[in-house]
């Protein structure tokens, strides 16, 4: 039985196309955006229609920052569209990261890794065909992509596999998505009953390599460029009225907390392009990826509260793009869990702590 997605292995990771022609590809996606109002249906049917290879840089390709601008651009037109394309860039970069061919014109993906108590997937091979049983939390657009890499347990250890969501066997679990943050984006469990999938990488390989480190800067240039368009709006207040002291501090101090993290992602992405300047150790790279993601996502908290301080109840209650940009970057933002990550990046911490 081979009923699975067929993304074998090649010799060497497909070539990208020249940086020049990535913004050209993502175009049509980026205007998309910013008329889409949140509503994923047309964000989902530009995007199937771009090449996967041409979405973005792949990261460590020599033009991450590139990657990173992209995807700035992307959630400074619309949060939910950037909350679609992410996951769907870094599914093709795991993929040409692991040597699998990228995925094919005309789908759209998903990332589920996320694990949930009393919910577990379970990979089984049987007669050269790798099989998913069970059930897998967090399933962002789970009814409506194509296709998505998922991990499942494979004896002590997970592993990564690709499946094309559209299987008999995948049925989404009753869970009703009530946010009004990404109102659109319901991500909730699916069941997986017999479905066929294909490995990418081997046990435990996902969570080990770089690009794992890589792909979540990744999603904190979304959290940057989604602060962009509310820092224009408290600045703007600002001069509105000059005589309003609290307003001006509460300005110029977003544009230099948002400087700041533009500085750091600028930083990261070099360093992501030069890995021989950190070792190329695990450790570092989480380190890394820590300390970028707790700076932009208090960056955010920073943003978020100068809004409500200084616009204040009008603005959210009665600007309907503001307060859905709100709604969506706090709910995105949210899946930095602050005393967690620090805790976690502690564990990573060398000797000296702090080297120049």
């Amino acid at each position: 039985m081979n009923r699975g997605p067929q993304y074998a292995a090649t010799a060497a990771p497909v070539g990208q196309p020249e940086k020049a022609s990535f913004g050209d590809a993502l175009g049509p996606y980026i205007r998309e955006a910013d008329t889409c109002g949140g509503h994923v249906d047309p964000l989902l049917e530009v995007l199937g229609a771009i090449p996967p290879a041409d979405v973005a840089p792949i990261p460590g390709s020599g033009a991450t920052e590139e990657r990173f601008r992209l995807l700035s651009e992307v959630a400074r037109a619309d949060v939910t569209a950037a909350r679609v394309l992410e996951p769907h860039a870094d599914a093709v970069a795991i993929m040409v990261e692991s040597g699998a061919m990228p995925p094919e014109r005309g789908t759209t993906w998903g990332v589920f890794a996320a694990e949930a108590p009393g919910q577990s997937l379970d990979a089984i091979l049987i007669d050269d065909q790798w099989i998913l049983n069970g059930s897998k939390a967090w399933c962002s657009l789970g009814t409506k992509l194509t296709h998505a890499l998922v991990t499942a347990s494979s004896g002590s250890n997970r592993r990564m596999f690709a499946v094309d969501l559209r299987d008999a066997g995948i049925e989404a679990e009753p869970s009703p998505w009530i946010a009004r943050g990404l109102a659109e984006v319901a991500s909730g469990p699916l069941m997986f009953r017999a479905v066929p999938a294909t490995p990418i990488g081997d046990e435990g390989w996902y969570l080990e390599r770089p690009g794992f480190r890589w792909g979540a800067i990744g999603v904190a240039a979304c959290w940057w460029g989604g602060c962009l368009p509310l820092a224009v709006a408290v600045a703007d207040r600002s001069r509105s009225r000059a005589d309003d002291a609290f307003a001006a501090a509460a300005a110029g101090g977003v544009y230099r907390d948002l400087e700041a993290c533009r500085t750091v992602l600028r930083a990261a992405a070099a360093a992501i392009d030069r890995p021989s300047e950190i070792t190329s150790r695990h450790e570092d790279f989480a380190l890394l990826a820590h300390s970028v993601r707790g700076t932009v996502a208090d960056t955010a908290v920073t943003v978020l509260s100068a809004v409500r301080e200084v616009l204040g109840p009008v603005a959210l209650a009665f600007d309907e793009a503001l307060a859905r940009r709100c709604a969506d970057l706090e709910l995105y933002v949210s899946q930095y869990h602050w005393s967690r990550d620090d805790a976690s990046l502690a564990r990573h911490l060398p000797a000296d702590v702090i080297r120049w």
